[in-house]
């Protein structure tokens, strides 16, 4: 089933299109929702942006680990619910997912959308505890801008500050084809987002490291043409390594920019173990906290 929806995505046409919202929903249709349980629709602050959906393992012990992921969509668009998939992927895998929508231009420019997922973040840690997520085990996660999202959240510790937070709270972040090194801003829709020309330089991930940021997993696609990988990921972690911060380093090179968040569906998985790579992180660190503690 899984290599004729494949064979349908490629016959489609859509593996190159699929930052738009009916290929991922093409995605989400081969889905299976046997995997967890969706409490969806709830709120993490006033605007109607602010909502979330929660996805819990089915049959998973108490205090499993927890995600909260950032899609991208160049601070442009995007929906939580577009990204099922990721939800349902993580939940598969015994680690309770957080999707969170969060306010867009021109609705909002830097710095609306930080506030909006630092907010995110600190109701799951306040609640996530109630749907079989242990708050001490949090991670963020995001693809391109969501990346950058989830970023500056683990490396500018004014963000997570004003919810009562610091990054140390993280167990670790992930990036996938983040932008966290981007200027002068080129893409014309991210301009205006980010006060172009006069682009505020600690708008920029990698501005903010220090030898306390959290550790962390970094993917891009090796021949991605929308967020230079070498400059982003591999100057990313260049940067953290210098400072002593764990961090592993991927590229693979049959995903592109959008299809390497794709590789999370089960239809898409063999362009690349993002799944799995994830998971093991997840893993490590936790094994890393227990030796910690002996």
């Amino acid at each position: 089933m899984i290599r004729i929806a494949l064979r349908i995505l490629v016959a489609g046409g859509l593996l190159g299109l699929l930052m738009g919202c009916s290929p991922l929903k093409v995605l989400n249709a081969f889905t299976p929702g046997g995997t967890f349980n969706k409490n969806a629709d709830l709120s993490y602050g006033s605007d109607p942006r602010n909502r979330l959906d929660v996805y819990t393992p089915i049959d998973a012990p108490a205090d499993a680990p927890v995600v909260v992921f950032f899609y991208g969509g160049s601070w442009n668009s995007g929906s939580r619910s577009d990204y099922s998939f990721v939800g349902e992927a993580l939940a598969s895998r015994g680690i309770v997912a957080v999707l969170a929508d969060y306010r867009l231009y021109p609705q909002v420019h830097y710095q609306g959308f930080l506030e909006d997922s630092a907010q995110a973040v600190s109701w799951t840690r306040d609640h996530i505890g109630q749907y079989g997520g242990d708050p001490s085990r949090l991670y963020v996660m995001g693809h391109s801008a969501g990346g950058c999202n989830a970023a500056m959240l683990a490396l500018d510790p004014k963000w997570l500050a004003a919810v009562s937070m610091k990054p140390s709270m993280l167990s670790g972040w992930i990036g996938l084809a983040g932008p966290y090194d981007f200027l002068p801003i080129e893409n014309p829709e991210v301009k205006p987002v980010f006060f172009f020309p006069d682009s505020p330089p600690d708008s920029q991930p990698i501005n903010h490291v220090d030898a306390a940021s959290p550790p962390a997993l970094l993917i891009a696609a090796r021949d991605d043409t929308v967020v230079n990988p070498e400059r982003n990921t591999g100057g990313m972690a260049r940067r953290l390594r210098a400072l002593g911060v764990p961090v592993r380093e991927l590229y693979f090179s049959k995903p592109g920019h959008a299809t390497l968040v794709a590789a999370f569906s089960r239809p898409m998985r063999g362009l690349a173990p993002v799944l799995d790579e994830v998971v093991d992180f997840i893993h490590a660190q936790d094994q890393a906290r227990l030796t910690a503690k002996d």
